[in-house]
């Protein structure tokens, strides 16, 4: 009976076995995907582990304490940033109409060490065809899996704006024009649909419509250089504009202290702002204020990051002829209009330097940089950690104000190691 007994039992264990071997031969990936990392968590500094299996954050745990000998970093959301004209010497709008696919990829990998684990590349006001060169090119590499889901869409700041100097910004004034759907229509055919998001001027004539056309279409619609009176503001987001691009930003040196566009986007209360951290879009006063009237749950932290971002201090001429300077300390500007010509700061600066000037919290800050933009473009799948969620992930810690990134994870994938 003994001998029987162990038979049986030795036999159970050769099924499981067999059984176990035929599983990981038939899904490898599926048996040892899961992965566990431990961290503070960001809402409250305090240890957890997170568990991610197929991409998709599967269990957060809180634990009494991290891994004997391990680094106490932050476990936060990966960062969303909404306004990305180009990164490490690539351009989305600019180069001719040479944007090629390897660009994008190239782009999306360095973005990722910066902490960004999705964004929209944004293409500024330009020439038609040019537009549709580099809107084709997009289109077709948004949905390639190296990039992980990394790029849900696109945002095209202009060319439906204020022709107005100051209000116009860096925007070449040669390719400023009226909105003009049927030229969007073919923009957006030409981004595979992929447009979620158009900065207009809505006192320039046919914006009204072109706003109501793009609510219809599920296009975010956002106010950005322009000049509106409050009335037209107003009505702009009766019709169904969301965000304003850039507050304090697109806006002329010298304004009418009571009448411009400012005080009307600061007071209503459905209009949600994005904002650019970078200190020198805004000075910490102007940060605080929007802070203030906004709140964390209607702000949004933005880069504007250009293909300046990675290079070098110096002078570069753009394609367009125009002298621009990257100072040391990093400000992009247009020495000729006296104006900012851009980002070359990725967003997780602008993280530390609006906790500095508002003194905010890291949650609230994360949640300006990641939940508030996923709930914008009605992204569900991110900006949280929690069960069910893309596993977008990364592990950083601050010093000496500034946010340092030691890994990022997309999808469940380590794409960023320091």
């Amino acid at each position: 009976m003994i001998k029987a007994g162990l038979e049986n039992k030795n036999s159970g264990v050769y099924f499981y076995r067999l059984m176990f071997i035929f599983l990981f031969l038939l899904f490898p990936c599926t048996i040892f995907s899961q992965e566990t990392i431990t961290g503070l968590l960001y809402s409250d500094n305090k240890p957890v582990a997170v568990t991610m299996e197929d991409g998709i954050i599967t269990r957060i745990k809180r634990v009494r304490r991290l891994p004997t000998g391990s680094v106490e970093l932050i476990i936060a959301p990966g960062l969303i940033d909404n306004q990305v004209n180009g990164f490490a010497g690539v351009s989305f709008t600019f180069g001719g109409g040479e944007l090629t696919a390897d660009d994008v990829k190239k782009a999306t990998e360095e973005i990722w060490k910066t902490g960004v684990t999705t964004y929209l590349p944004t293409l500024t006001t330009n020439s038609h065809d040019l537009l549709i060169k580099n809107f084709s090119v997009l289109g077709k590499v948004k949905d390639n899996p190296a990039l992980l889901g990394s790029i849900p869409g696109f945002h095209l700041e202009g060319p439906y704006i204020s022709p107005v100097d100051g209000y116009r910004g860096a925007h070449p004034l040669i390719h400023v024009r009226k909105p003009d759907w049927n030229e969007f229509m073919m923009f957006n055919k030409a981004a595979g649909n992929g447009i979620i998001h158009v900065t207009i001027a809505p006192e320039v004539d046919g914006a009204m419509d072109f706003i109501d056309k793009c609510k219809a279409e599920g296009i975010v619609v956002a106010l950005g250089h322009h000049n509106a009176s409050a009335q037209q503001i107003t009505e702009a987001i009766d019709r169904g504009a969301r965000i304003a691009t850039h507050l304090g930003n697109g806006c002329a040196n010298m304004i009418n202290r009571h009448n411009n566009p400012l005080w009307p986007q600061l007071s209503d209360d459905r209009l949600m702002i994005s904002i650019i951290g970078d200190g020198f879009h805004l000075n910490p006063q102007e940060i605080r204020v929007f802070y203030k009237v906004k709140g964390p749950e209607r702000t949004i932290i933005t880069s504007d990051v250009t293909s300046f971002a990675s290079l070098k201090p110096g002078k570069y001429i753009t394609e367009e002829g125009e002298t621009i300077e990257l100072t040391p300390e990093g400000m992009l500007r247009n020495p000729a209009q006296d104006i900012l010509y851009g980002s070359a700061s990725p967003v997780k600066k602008g993280v530390v330097n609006v906790m500095k000037a508002t003194g905010c919290s890291l949650a609230d800050a994360i949640r300006m940089a990641s939940y508030n933009p996923a709930k914008l473009y009605g992204l569900n799948d991110r900006g949280e950690i929690a069960a069910g969620k893309r596993a977008d992930i990364i592990l950083f810690k601050i010093e000496n104000e500034k946010m340092i990134i030691k890994k990022t994870y997309v999808k469940g994938n380590l794409v960023y190691q320091e």
